[in-house]
């Protein structure tokens, strides 16, 4: 039995399932970025990433669906009818608030409905609910990972996405102010790419297959005056030299260390980031 399931899956994660052959149906780009641009929210995967996870989390195969091609304006019937037409299947598996169609028109009964017509099965799937830091259960949804995020919980937006949060790109120049501080970084450009809220952070930075403990910091760097939101990386006993540029990084959010600080002089700040490298070391 080919079973479909529809979605943007940024926030793909492992999830009990009806057994049978699982094809991921999703969207590139996301569906948001072609109807309301000015309100598409950041990705938390891109997509050659999200399919990688699709695959990992136990998906068959991923179908992916171009928005700009006219499928968003059809009926709930001409969707499906189109979908079936690619991807032959024998059941559908979506959640309670699922929505297609022309004007998000379509619902789970509308989909059932059609089923019942054209001979397909529709399951329904039951949300996933973790336990966070602070003893509060809610629903992993990608809303709820973002949101985690702007507050700088980057460990409970973990826990929703069952792995912690990463972003891919690659190392661009910066001010060089790191280096000539004893802290060499990795400026990462990572356009359309979720960041969490501005401060530090320890996790693991993954570079051409291996992986490094890494202190992370994303904000403006106050210390020395305003400048422009950036995401930088330095990367515990990275051998290469960081002078090179264009190579690709990803970069994992473990743990929060603190907040960003504007430091009375580089001689302050120094003490501080060898103290937020000290804790980065640690982390098991």
């Amino acid at each position: 039995m080919i079973i479909a399931s529809i979605g943007n899956f940024d926030a793909a994660r492992a999830a009990a399932g009806p057994q049978g052959k699982v094809v991921a149906v999703t969207f590139d780009p996301l569906p948001v970025a072609v109807l309301r641009p000015d309100a598409a929210p950041a990705r938390l995967t891109g997509s050659a990433r999200r399919e990688a996870l699709l695959l990992a989390c136990g998906c068959d195969a991923v179908h992916v669906l171009d928005p700009r091609s006219g499928i968003l304006a059809e009926t709930p019937e001409g969707f499906i009818e189109h979908l079936r037409a690619a991807v032959p299947f024998d059941a559908i598996a979506e959640g309670a608030d699922f929505r297609f169609g022309r004007g998000r028109s379509g619902d789970v009964t509308t989909l059932a409905a059609i089923g019942a017509r054209v001979g397909f099965q529709t399951i329904e799937v039951a949300e996933v609910d973790e336990a966070m830091s602070d003893g509060s259960v809610i629903a992993a949804r990608s809303t709820a990972v973002r949101w985690m995020l702007s507050m700088g919980r980057v460990a409970d937006a973990a826990r929703l996405l069952g792995r912690p949060h990463a972003i891919e790109g690659v190392v661009e120049r910066g001010d060089q102010r790191g280096r000539l501080l004893g802290f060499p970084t990795a400026n990462i450009m990572a356009a359309g790419m979720a960041l969490p809220a501005d401060g530090v952070y320890a996790g693991r930075a993954i570079i051409a297959g291996r992986q490094y403990q890494t202190a992370i910091s994303v904000g403006t760097k106050p210390t020395f005056g305003s400048s422009s939101r950036v995401c930088e990386a330095h990367v515990l006993g990275l051998e290469a030299s960081l002078d090179s540029y264009g190579w690709p990084i990803e970069v994992h959010f473990e743990q929060w260390l603190r907040s960003q600080w504007r430091f009375p002089g580089p001689d302050a700040l120094v003490a501080q980031l060898r103290a937020d490298v000290a804790r980065t070391a640690a982390l098991a």
